[in-house]
């Protein structure tokens, strides 16, 4: 759980009983190395199935931007948005994949997923 789960709203899903993809992509993600205080740079990518609620674009986008100065590894930013979606939401199923630009010559992408319990 991160310190700005409460930034993230929601709507009614209209469509509950139907299976369906939502994709948003956030080319601009932020965050900063804890290990050498250099800014990190990604792509955060959400695919999820919605049972009851959707997110709403703007809380989502300022929430994202709220980890632009905390000293965060990759894999615990992408588990964290994880989890505070999923407390949100609770979707059917839900991805989170966190493709980071270059540093020192290397790349790395952390994919995390929920299902839901049948």
């Amino acid at each position: 759980m991160s310190d700005y789960r409460h930034k993230l709203e929601t709507f009614e899903n209209r469509f509950p009983h139907r299976d369906y993809k939502i994709e948003i992509v956030a080319p601009e993600f932020t965050s900063v190395c804890p290990k050498t205080a250099q800014p990190d740079f990604g792509t955060i990518a959400i695919t999820y199935t919605p049972a009851a609620k959707c997110v709403e674009l703007k809380s989502l986008k300022l929430y994202l931007q709220s980890f632009r100065n905390d000293g965060i590894f990759y894999e615990n930013v992408t588990n964290a948005i994880l989890d505070d979606l999923v407390a949100v939401l609770s979707p059917r199923w839900m991805k989170i994949e966190a493709a980071f630009n270059p540093r020192g010559g290397m790349t790395e992408t952390v994919t995390v997923q929920h299902i839901a319990n049948a």
